[in-house]
């Protein structure tokens, strides 16, 4: 079981946006973020975060240590351990101006121990690896502040783009640059590190992906690959877990931090993986990996997981027909810029099929590309035209072109003719010449067919424009009658209502 550190043994949650809107003062009136709006965004500090707020305000007055490689060489090590103990102490960030002294001090002695390790051999003994790892859990592991999008007011404000770094960075870069040299040195034993970095620690390690900060996810990048590397007990944990996040950001919440950092370590993961694959690798292409590209979100790791989609395509050429169908089932119909980067990954993958799949998909794959090729974003239209300046791609259908061309070509005609963008309409003229090099009996007949139908359209327009004339005529003709009669029947009516008025009068 990891340590629980003892300052933050009694750790206090975060304030509940309940409590932020609803003082316990009852004379303070709730700020209404509708119609204070200034008042909150007058407030704000820059874009940074911190969870080191949350510790306890117990007394962490450091006292500095004498340096290690002053020591005799048979008291390095406790000393050594004195120091980690020392590092174990967290600050509060938050406040910049609270323990100045004891802050520099634990800097000082993180620098210290990390080129302890870096230079000093026969440094990593047996009793050091708990010393290390408590140190390194007090320091990392931690409740991540809420995100970004869930602060009130913010979000509208602040550039999306813009990430929050955290707070405690100038110790937490220290302790991750010492946990990485911890797991590189060439001292270190799996067999005795494996006692201490178990499947608790490594999922504690996968939680902190959730991190805004752009720079601690990538480190944490680096020490999750070297644990996959060094510990081969944990592989299928760590794979199995990996799973259970992207489930989670699929189908629950949507929402996490280091999707591409993951899907990175995947990659080299599946770079890996003896041929032929496992039946669990193909289903998780098939029930993780593509449905994936659902995300709202997928500009931000689509690079990667393409990266991971194609690397099992490589080890396993029939996955591209379940993966093109599986692109076509999810393909965005209102987001142009997922568009573009589906036919990205969609050129990839044709590279690699071979041709008998490519026959079992290609209909549903050009009836998708036809509707592409008519769009009227201009970067939809040319990334699909873009796809035929492929050799592959063009290989594939010129052995194909008699099921192909039919299904493509009147669109295909009609953005020549019609598309508001001239660049679109000269890369469509020049694939239709290609078209036409081809095969030109099959060309000739698809054009003459079309125009065909073209002529059959108008036709069909005329009827029906000749239709709507005949009945506005009939319309007009029947209302001029029925106002004819209504003006011949409305003497008579006069003298009704004047007779009943007369009878009226006798009657009283």
């Amino acid at each position: 079981m990891m340590p629980t550190s003892p300052s933050t043994s009694n750790t206090l949650s975060p304030p509940s946006p309940s409590s932020l809107l609803h003082p316990a003062d009852s004379s303070q009136r709730p700020i209404d973020p509708f119609t204070q709006r200034q008042m909150i965004k007058s407030k704000k500090i820059k874009r940074q975060q911190g969870s080191s707020r949350f510790i306890n305000n117990m007394n962490k007055e450091l006292e500095p240590l004498p340096p290690i490689k002053d020591a005799p060489p048979g008291e390095q090590q406790d000393l050594f351990i004195k120091k980690l103990k020392q590092c174990s102490v967290v600050f509060d960030f938050m406040d910049p101006v609270t323990d100045l002294k004891s802050k520099e001090i634990k800097r000082a002695c993180l620098n210290e121990i990390v080129d302890y390790i870096s230079v000093t051999k026969s440094c990593l003994a047996e009793p050091v690896y708990p010393e290390i790892i408590t140190m390194v859990s007090y320091n990392i592991f931690r409740t991540l502040p809420a995100s970004s999008l869930d602060r009130i007011g913010e979000a509208a404000d602040q550039d999306e783009d813009e990430p929050y770094y955290e707070a405690s960075w100038p110790h937490l870069q220290v302790v991750y640059e010492f946990f990485l040299r911890f797991l590189e040195s060439p001292d270190f034993q799996p067999n005795t590190g494996k006692k201490y970095i178990d499947q608790r620690f490594v999922s504690n390690i996968l939680e902190l992906f959730d991190s805004e900060d752009p720079r601690e996810r990538d480190l944490l990048k680096t020490i999750l690959h070297r644990i996959y590397g060094k510990f081969l007990g944990l592989r299928a944990f760590i794979r199995k877990q990996i799973n259970n996040i992207f489930l989670r950001f699929i189908y629950e919440v949507e929402k996490f931090n280091g999707i591409a950092e993951l899907l990175e370590i995947l990659g080299s993961i599946i770079n890996g993986f003896a041929i032929p694959l496992k039946e669990e690798h193909k289903l998780f292409l098939q029930r993780v990996l593509i449905p994936l590209h659902k995300a709202h979100s997928l500009q931000s790791f689509h690079p990667q997981l393409a990266y991971c989609v194609v690397q099992f395509i490589e080890k396993d050429p029939t996955l591209a027909e379940p993966v093109i169908q599986g692109l076509l089932k999810y393909w965005p119909k209102t987001c142009s810029i997922k568009e573009v980067m589906f036919l990205n990954e969609l050129e990839e993958i044709l590279d690699m099929i071979e041709p008998d799949h490519f026959k079992n998909i290609m209909d549903s794959l050009f009836k998708q590309i036809s509707r592409c090729l008519c769009s009227s974003h201009f970067q939809v239209a040319e990334r699909c035209l873009l796809l035929f300046n492929s050799d592959a791609v063009m290989n594939l259908v010129e052995e194909n072109i008699d099921r192909v061309l039919p299904i493509i070509f009147p669109n295909i005609y009609r953005v020549s003719k019609e598309h508001w963008n001239q660049a679109i309409v000269t890369l469509v003229l020049n694939l239709l010449k290609q078209f036409k090099n081809m095969n030109p009996n099959l060309f000739n007949d698809l054009s003459n067919k079309y125009k065909d139908y073209i002529q059959t359209l108008e036709k069909r327009q005329v009827e029906h424009e000749e239709i709507w004339r005949k009945l506005e005529d009939l319309n007009l003709r029947h209302t001029q009658k029925m106002q004819q009669n209504s003006s011949a029947s409305s003497p008579s009516s006069n003298n009704s209502s004047a007779t009943s008025s007369v009878s009226k009068r006798l009657s009283k």
